[in-house]
């Protein structure tokens, strides 16, 4: 029996569960269930992986009693339209982060770009969005995998981080689903597809604090430094360098210190 059976969490209609004791990836999961025809809206959660992954492929440590989740969901649009997800991803698990935090510690979150949230400039969670379709299919299969540091934290990352338990939180990793998947609800319906995708990039940058933030981001081989400027109309980075104003559309964004 699943050693955490005794845990379901209670989902939003139409969204179903998989639990997992150990899983390669969520994230992989849910891609070979994808392929083999499921429909979702599917949430896949595991106690462990094995084979967790962030951006470009990098570990994501995965020990017990944190949270490792992915959701299968398809989708009525292009896979253009479908990667402003990816903003949208940010804002769900900061808000889900915010209503875990029952402390005056929620005013430490902070939202950087694309889709990391930081508790007082240490990352506690991040998102991995997969596209599964074809850039000019009219109908979309996205995996949206969420991880989040409740119970323990890597140490000597690139990007410092930190758990909830290291602010005496103790939550558990069904909780923390259950609030994630009825979060994720809300702001895929406020999205609605893309219909809405000005407020969504305003709900983002007022999340991710003020302009003039000194940055480093790395893209490839290649470093740029340079400073916090906003977003563009379409969602993307732009960073205020001495030469001007870039749009980074892609890259690893770390704080300067």
């Amino acid at each position: 029996m699943n050693q955490f059976a005794r845990t379901t969490p209670k989902l939003p209609a139409g969204y179903r569960l998989v639990q997992l004791d150990t899983v390669d990836s969520t994230n992989d999961e849910a891609k070979r269930r994808a392929d083999m025809g499921e429909p979702g809206p599917l949430w896949i959660w595991s106690a462990r992986q094995s084979k967790g992954r962030g951006r470009a492929g990098r570990e994501w440590t995965s020990q017990f009693g944190n949270l490792f989740a992915s959701l299968l969901i398809r989708l009525n649009c292009p896979l253009q339209t479908a990667s402003q997800l990816a903003l949208v991803a940010g804002i769900i698990t900061f808000e889900t982060l915010s209503k875990l935090i029952a402390y005056e510690g929620r005013s430490k979150l902070l939202l950087k770009w694309p889709n990391d949230v930081l508790l007082a400039d240490e990352k506690v969670a991040g998102m991995l969005l997969e596209n599964l379709g074809a850039p000019n299919d009219r109908r979309s299969a996205v995996v949206i995998g969420t991880g989040i540091n409740l119970a323990s934290h890597p140490e000597d990352v690139p990007q410092p981080a930190v758990s909830l338990a290291a602010y005496g939180l103790t939550v558990a990793p069904g909780k923390a689903l259950e609030v994630l998947a009825a979060t994720t609800h809300e702001w895929l319906t406020r999205w609605d597809e893309g219909a809405t995708f000005p407020s969504i990039r305003r709900s983002w940058l007022d999340r991710a604090g003020p302009t003039g933030r000194k940055l480093v981001v790395q893209i490839g081989d290649e470093k740029i430094e340079g400073t916090y400027a906003g977003l563009d109309l379409e969602g993307a980075l732009r960073l205020k360098t001495d030469t001007g104003t870039r749009t980074v559309t892609a890259g690893d964004v770390f704080f300067a210190h």
